[in-house]
């Protein structure tokens, strides 16, 4: 009993319960003055707390798949071109899967468009900036290329010393990221509370998110029972295990904040999942994988296009979208908002959207964002189990 209140899942459930009472407090009319001044210490403190962990996702990134290429040895560029195509082929099933349900939804619904009356958030006091070393992206091609050179030269002391970093970075997650994150979540839940985004917004497109996160049900469960039927293993004993990761992601919106702890659930199904495939999977999947974002995107820009413009938009048109998303999203970075904000281009040069249209799909897509980064992350243990599965048919040893 005590293990479950102290624990990390608890530890984020209070924080969004706490996040969403002190913002709807700081809101109210008798709050004034000292409503205001409460939530520029949200913003200020969640500012802060942002910067760290992004701060950090570079390094596990590193941290993790680099050594983890290593570790593969000959058969590392064979195994990186696997997990691409498996991310790529479940993002554009995703989508796909998406479509066909908004042609056949959306026209039976009847959704109302109401984007505009959100509180304005106060200006951040202290802008404690901390930048990463380098973007998410440039780690995750760095650590790629770095982990292939070191098993193309065969460089004995540069692999000790990525073994050696990527303890340093589990001590960094362990002590600093996770500790923090349930302030960032309960931060992040008392500013969305205070803006009226969860009271004003959410009945609006109520019908449409929760269609959305169906969906998001539907494909965890084409992926896992696809992945348990080519690995040969049950997939409810990696699935089961990821509670912590799942709750983490909806408080984050974040696969790359999320990561540290996807990384904790994924390594408590070793077995069925291989521990080297771990590392080497879950860290890459987090930036590369974003099914749930995608098939939340698909859906609702068909259902935007047919409440500011009156129809859908033709299949070419949205087989075309669908398509250079799953590539733009495979380039997205890994925190809120970033497939969306990264496709913003084929918006509004694929679809046409104008500036209402864009803005109000970045409004509605805001609301679940935390759902389909759940999505994304529980995904990549099904996507982990197909490539152990993969490692084992073809006898690539640890």
């Amino acid at each position: 009993m005590k293990k479950l209140f102290t624990g990390l899942p608890f530890r984020l459930l209070v924080g969004v319960v706490t996040g969403i009472l002190a913002g709807w407090l700081a809101g109210m009319e008798p709050a004034g003055a000292a409503g205001t001044a409460w939530m520029n210490v949200v913003v200020t403190v969640r500012f802060i707390l942002s910067e760290l962990i992004n701060f950090c996702v570079p390094l596990i990134i590193i941290g993790f798949i680099a050594p983890s290429i290593t570790r593969l040895g000959r058969t590392a560029s064979r195994m990186l071109g696997i997990a691409l195509l498996c991310a790529y082929v479940s993002t554009i099933l995703a989508a796909v899967l998406s479509m066909a349900a908004g042609y056949g939804i959306i026209p039976r619904l009847s959704v109302v468009s109401e984007a505009e009356g959100l509180r304005e958030l106060p200006e951040v006091v202290f802008q404690l900036e901390i930048p990463a070393v380098m973007s998410v992206m440039s780690a995750l091609v760095l650590s790629v290329l770095l982990g292939l050179a070191c098993t193309w030269t065969k460089a004995v002391v540069m692999t000790e010393l990525l073994e050696e970093f990527q303890k340093i970075v589990l001590e960094i997650v362990t002590r600093v990221v996770i500790p923090v994150l349930p302030a960032f979540i309960g931060f992040t839940f008392c500013a969305l509370s205070y803006e009226g985004m969860i009271t004003k917004q959410l009945p609006v497109f109520l019908k449409v998110i929760l269609i959305v996160i169906l969906g998001h049900y539907l494909w965890l469960a084409v992926l896992y029972i696809a992945a348990g039927i080519y690995s040969g293993t049950n997939p409810l004993d990696v699935v089961k295990n990821y509670g912590q990761a799942y709750l983490t992601a909806i408080g984050t919106m974040s696969s790359a904040a999320t990561l540290a702890v996807a990384l904790r659930c994924a390594k408590k199904s070793v077995p069925p999942l291989r521990d080297d495939m771990v590392d080497f999977g879950i860290p890459l999947f987090a930036n590369i994988h974003l099914c749930g974002s995608v098939l939340t995107e698909v859906f609702f820009v068909m259902t935007v296009s047919r409440i500011l413009y009156g129809n859908l938009p033709g299949l070419g048109t949205m087989l075309l979208f669908c398509v250079l998303l799953g590539v733009f999203a495979i380039g997205a970075p890994g925190v809120p908002g970033g497939t969306v904000m990264a496709s913003l281009g084929l918006i509004t040069g694929v679809l046409g959207f104008d500036g209402t249209g864009t803005a109000l799909m970045l409004t509605i897509f805001a609301l679940q964002d935390s759902f389909g980064t759940a999505c994304n992350i529980t995904g990549d243990g099904a996507l982990t189990l197909i490539l152990s599965g993969y490692a084992k048919k073809h006898n690539i040893s640890r």
